[in-house]
Formats: structure tokens, sequence, C-alpha cells
């Protein structure tokens, strides 16, 4: 960032620097790095862009999906008609504002695929059935396993709460 300040090309220059997720050692069984977990499904993200304020941080969901079209906007690029992704612009704007309510991860494991959403204080997974890729038809039978972790009463994510009665309404949204 000094050198682009330096040779003038700062206010002419969009800066994105994302990062990679943790390694779980043994925490949750697994010796890896990839799983559904938020150890391994939260990663920095960093934009950096003329005319936005510098040093915010906001604890709005972003995607890596958010990048494209985030960078698009910036420059004054169309986006195109079928995307997946949303611009982090307002973000950038201002750090109190929210594109989206939850953040996506996918991941297998025991012959199943995981979807994960992480919404709020709580993160739930969808254990599919392998070879299951799409929510369009999703049904019941398509589903293995769920799990729901409440952040505000289990920060480390020990105690699936999927079957707790009190977390019926949560589930349900």
């Amino acid at each position: 960032m000094k050198s682009l300040k330096e040779t003038g090309l700062a206010e002419n220059t969009i800066v994105v620097l994302l990062g990679d997720h943790g390694w779980h050692l043994g925490d949750h069984g697994p010796w890896c790095k990839h799983s559904n977990f938020e150890q391994a499904t939260a990663a920095p993200l960093i934009i950096s862009a003329p005319g936005m304020t510098k040093g915010q941080k906001t604890k709005s969901h972003s995607e890596f999906i958010d990048i494209f079209p985030t960078v698009c906007e910036l420059a004054g690029l169309p986006l195109p008609k079928k995307l997946e992704g949303d611009s982090l612009v307002p973000i950038l704007k201002d750090k109190n504002a929210k594109v989206k309510d939850y953040s996506m991860s996918q991941y297998p494991r025991h012959q199943a695929l995981g979807y994960s959403m992480r919404l709020g204080r709580y993160r739930l997974v969808y254990w599919m059935k392998t070879g299951f890729y799409s929510f369009k038809d999703f049904t019941e039978s398509e589903l293995k396993d769920v799990e729901l972790f409440d952040y505000e009463k289990d920060p480390d994510e020990t105690q699936n709460q999927a079957s707790n009665p009190e977390y019926a309404a949560v589930l349900k949204k």
C-alpha cells in the first residue's frame, strides 16, 4: 500500500487480500484443514479501494464469491446477468451495513456432503447423501444428518443442538 501511495497509483487501484482458513489439530476429531466448522470456514478478507474509508472492521457476512461483483462495482464494470455473489460495496461504505444474512460453505465428510450455513450466532449444517448437489429438488429423504451450533452458548462447536426442542424455531427459520 505504501508503494502504491508513493507511485500515485493508490487513487486508481483496488486491492483485495484474502486469506486462508485455519487448521484442525485434533479439535472436533480431525487433523486436517477442511471441514464445515468455524475454524475452517472463516477466513480474512481485506478490500482497499479509492474513496472508501480505511481501517474499518465489519461483522457482516461475506463469501469469496462476493469478491467479483464487488470489484466490478468498484471499477464501474457491468455485472453479468447470472451471478451468485453480492457486491460488498455497501459494507465498504458503512461497516454496519448488511449485504446478506448468512454465508454458506460446503465440504464432504463420511460419505456425506455437508452444506453449512453461518447466520448470526448459529451454524446449521445439513449432511446430505453423497451425490446430492442442489437444494432445488431437496427432500427430507436426501438428508443424512443435521448439526446446529449456538456460538453464544458454545463457541467451540461441541454441542449439537439440532435435536434440542429449545432450538426448534431456529431450525425452522
